[in-house]
């Protein structure tokens, strides 16, 4: 049973679900899913072609949220001084003054980041892993809360860099838009019969209650059981001979946080075993290389997420 603060967690959270579905048409499950990986306290990367709203939704994440927003829009010929900052000489002080970037925000859009190159997308591995920027030798730590939502279009698209796994690994999830189902795409088609509609919406949580429900979803309980069963799963795409290189142990603790922070959204202070494979493949497919020889039957989107369902099925689960 879900204890009486877990539910009324619930209920905040429901609220800010009701914020951004007003906007998402009839992606309840996704939207969820980007609640699931702010409450985790990580970073978000939305993949999908063009034209789905990956865009909308996380401008929309970030209204929703009462703090600093900054959205970057990744091109060919950006520098990491673009995102970062840079060290210049004051005159008049007669010293070295360092001018913040874009990246010095609560929320950042990272908008199409694979249309930039890897010396660039590699700027933000340390500001997405440990929350600062290191400039000529001085450190600046990110505000909090800090959450980076991606945007990318698919590899195979012209003028993209595939970002590598080193910075694949840094995202929390990966999820997929989509296209809308066809009562949401005829409602959409209905509103912008002039044109874009306005779609900004008020924000509902402070920063400093996004830090609180963090904490809180820090504490959702996990048993002994359920982390022999994420061992397990992690194992298992380490030794499969359907994978050529397996998840790892940030891959693993990534599961552990995002089955706690669904376990909260659902009401409850506990994780049961439906919340880690629920949760699993979003939060370890982009993370794992598959092998050339695995074959994938009927499935038309990505193989590497058909792995994961594969390992989930042969994995026992704690009763």
């Amino acid at each position: 049973m879900a204890n009486a603060g877990a539910a009324a967690t619930a209920e905040r959270l429901e609220k800010l679900k009701n914020n951004i579905t007003s906007v998402i048409r009839g992606k309840d499950e996704l939207v969820e899913l980007c609640i699931v990986a702010l409450l985790a306290r990580g970073h978000l990367l939305l993949e999908d072609v063009p034209g789905v709203g990956k865009t909308t939704l996380a401008s929309t994440i970030a209204d929703s949220l009462h703090g600093l927003f900054n959205r970057i829009q990744f091109t060919s010929d950006m520098l990491p001084s673009d995102i970062l900052g840079v060290t210049i000489y004051d005159q008049d002080k007669h010293e070295f003054e360092f001018r913040s970037g874009p990246i010095f925000a609560n929320v950042v859009l990272a908008d199409e980041i694979n249309r930039t190159t890897p010396k660039t997308q590699s700027a933000l591995l340390e500001a997405m892993n440990v929350n600062r920027v290191t400039m000529d030798g001085k450190v600046y730590n990110l505000p909090r809360p800090f959450i980076v939502l991606a945007t990318q279009n698919p590899v195979e698209f012209h003028g993209t860099f595939p970002l590598p796994k080193s910075q694949m690994d840094r995202f929390l999830m990966r999820l997929h838009i989509g296209y809308p189902e066809r009562e949401a795409e005829m409602q959409i088609l209905r509103e912008q019969w002039h044109g874009q509609v306005e779609t900004h919406v008020e924000p509902v949580l402070e920063a400093e209650e996004m830090i609180e429900l963090q904490e809180q979803a820090m504490d959702v309980k996990v048993n002994d059981d359920l982390l022999h069963y994420i061992v397990r799963i992690a194992e298992a795409t380490r030794t499969s001979p359907a994978f050529e290189l397996g998840c790892s142990t940030r891959g693993a603790l990534s599961l552990r946080r995002c089955a706690q922070a669904l376990a909260l959204v659902r009401g409850r202070d506990f994780v049961t075993p439906d919340d880690i494979k629920e949760i699993a493949v979003p939060v370890l497919a982009h993370r794992v290389a598959v092998a050339r020889t695995f074959e994938v039957t009927g499935f038309s989107h990505h193989e590497d997420e058909a792995a994961i369902r594969s390992v989930l099925e042969d994995v026992a689960v704690p009763l």
